[in-house]
């Protein structure tokens, strides 16, 4: 097992080394902004942080390039904490541990954070290096991009002076990004009821794993299923065979922007209708396998007897549950019109879980389009209207429309042809990049995101290709070279 400051290019790789032994899933960023703060500290240059706790550092232009237009070096600190059923680990405490696996580098069991880590670290490379030639440069690490975008949120006017912005947050080596979906999050909030079982009720758990999740935008076209919705279509199966299951507790996924990878779910049902609870779910388990068997290798449903509970969820409840659930839409909705092949307006069934006095679901809406998004949640609100539950939108972030005559992407395009000898592919990312939220406060900002290629992203099986690293830092330095001078 080499270590990564084995690789190349050496600079980039020895900071993401030691990020991976910080901790830092979404909203434990303090040991990193130390971290940061005190790199930029040690190399003498300017930083501090804004007001919501972003980091910013500047660095001055190297001899010769004081002409050069100003550009701000975008990355998230935070990651996403996603770890294998079998593998113990404190996202709070516990470095990742990241190894050299052939051509790509992954972690034990965990994310391994190249998301957006590869992007962040690239950007310390640059700011500690004496080597590399380039304008003024202004450095954003945003806070908590993965649970909410309150960096990007809270990002204030006139606090950074340049004009043009290269977001690092891209996972494709070869796709330069003009534009991004927005998205809001839907939530659903039962009020919890229970009821008292009987003697002539059995338990059981039934648990769906295996599956590969992934991230709710990039992935949401891959054919991958979502294990909340697959449970959920289990219990109907059983609902239409006549078995009448009621629940006791129910959960899924951890993220609302990760596709569930695992779900599972304590129900009650008459001892009477054991084998036919038995053949149902090996039918859905075929019929799961048949739909999904090519993508999802891994997929597998566990059914154990336990000691029946006392209580269990009231049988209207249960009843309101599985069928709302059951209806509730996920995965693509409709394709761009305009950008062939992407995906305009999509959701993610996210995150089911219960508290003593509700039990509540997470849904990420993405679109392209506000009016796409605006109407994908006026429909989940109708739907669970007809239930007893209550249904909140939060968190909104517009999308970031692409510019016709943007500086950034003609700059970028003749680096990566003059590097590689093709042009690359410019694209339109379905997934929330922090551009959008950024034209808010910075409405000439004139931005375009790339970055190397990671596999699984928000999956424990994450992994980012050593060769596309470097492919990327060569077109990053070559960007900050190519930069034109001021007007």
């Amino acid at each position: 097992m080499s270590t990564l400051s084995s690789l190349h290019p050496q600079g980039l790789w020895q900071h993401f080394e030691t990020m991976c032994s910080i901790p830092h899933p979404s909203k434990h960023e303090q040991a990193m902004i130390d971290w940061v703060m005190g790199l930029a500290a040690e190399h003498q240059l300017e930083h501090f942080q804004d007001e919501v706790g972003n980091v910013i550092i500047k660095k001055p232009a190297t001899a010769g390039m004081e002409d050069r237009q100003g550009v701000i070096l975008q990355a998230h600190l935070d990651m996403v904490p996603q770890a294998n059923n079998d593998t113990q680990h404190d996202f709070t405490k516990d470095p990742i541990r990241p190894y050299i696996d052939g051509e790509w580098v992954t972690a034990e069991g965990t994310t391994l954070g190249a998301d957006n880590g590869i992007g962040g670290a690239s950007i310390l490379a640059i700011l500690t290096s004496n080597e590399i030639a380039h304008g003024p440069i202004e450095a954003l690490f945003t806070i908590d991009e993965e649970a909410g975008m309150t960096g990007a949120f809270g990002l204030q006017a006139g606090v950074l002076e340049g004009k043009l912005l290269i977001n690092t947050d891209s996972e494709q080596e070869g796709e330069v990004y003009m534009g991004c979906a927005g998205g809001g999050d839907t939530n659903v909030s039962f009020p919890l009821e229970q009821q008292a079982t009987n003697a002539e009720q059995l338990a059981v758990e039934l648990t769906v794993k295996g599956l590969k999740g992934g991230h709710s935008g990039c992935d949401i076209d891959t054919g991958r299923a979502n294990a909340n919705k697959l449970l959920v279509r289990l219990l109907a199966a059983l609902q239409q065979q006549g078995i009448e299951p009621v629940i006791c507790q129910i959960q899924g996924g951890s993220l609302r922007n990760a596709i569930p990878r695992e779900a599972s779910c304590t129900l009650v049902f008459n001892a009477a209708k054991q084998a036919e609870l038995e053949q149902v779910i090996e039918q859905q388990r075929s019929q799961f396998i048949d739909e999904f068997g090519l993508v999802e290798t891994g997929l597998s449903i566990s059914n154990e007897q336990l000691t029946t509970p006392e209580q269990s969820l009231s049988t209207n409840l249960s009843q309101q549950l599985i069928a709302s659930l059951n209806a509730c839409t996920n995965g693509v909705v409709s394709m761009s019109q305009t950008v062939t092949g992407v995906v305009e307006t999509s959701l993610n069934l996210g995150v089911i879980s219960q508290t003593e006095s509700t039990i509540d679901a997470k849904i990420l809406v993405r679109s392209l389009i506000d009016s796409s998004r605006l109407q994908v949640e006026a429909s989940l609100a109708s739907l669970f209207s007809l239930t007893d539950a209550e249904v909140s939108h939060t968190g909104a972030y517009p999308g970031w429309k692409p510019e016709a005559d943007s500086v950034m992407k003609s700059v970028v395009q003749q680096s990566y042809q003059e590097l590689f000898g093709k042009c690359p592919n410019v694209m339109v990312i379905h997934a929330g990049l922090e551009c959008g939220l950024f034209k808010s406060a910075y409405p000439e900002w004139d931005m375009a995101s790339f970055g190397p290629t990671i596999k699984f992203p928000h999956s424990p099986d994450e992994k980012v290709e050593i060769a596309a690293v470097e492919k990327y830092w060569q077109l990053l330095v070559s960007v900050l070279n190519n930069i034109p001078a001021k007007a």
